[in-house]
């Protein structure tokens, strides 16, 4: 039971960067900021950093919300 605890926080802690999810270094570091004061708790996978952040699209740093913009166009 223990290495099955073990194992699932393993597992999450190496989801935590979220922002890995199809984004460059470079867009990765312009958010993560952002995400960390408005998305940490989103899971990655199926645009749900990105929907985060949009819905947070007025407080984002300009660099974010280029990189925001830009994922949704795709």
């Amino acid at each position: 039971m223990t290495r099955i605890v073990l194992a699932a926080a393993l597992s999450i802690a190496s989801l935590a960067p979220a922002l890995a999810q199809d984004f460059t270094a470079a867009q990765r570091a312009a958010c993560k900021s952002d995400y960390d004061k408005y998305c940490k708790g989103t899971m990655p996978g199926g645009g749900r950093v990105i929907a985060c952040l949009a819905k947070h699209n007025g407080s984002l740093t300009d660099a974010c919300k280029k990189v925001v913009a830009d994922a949704s166009k795709k």
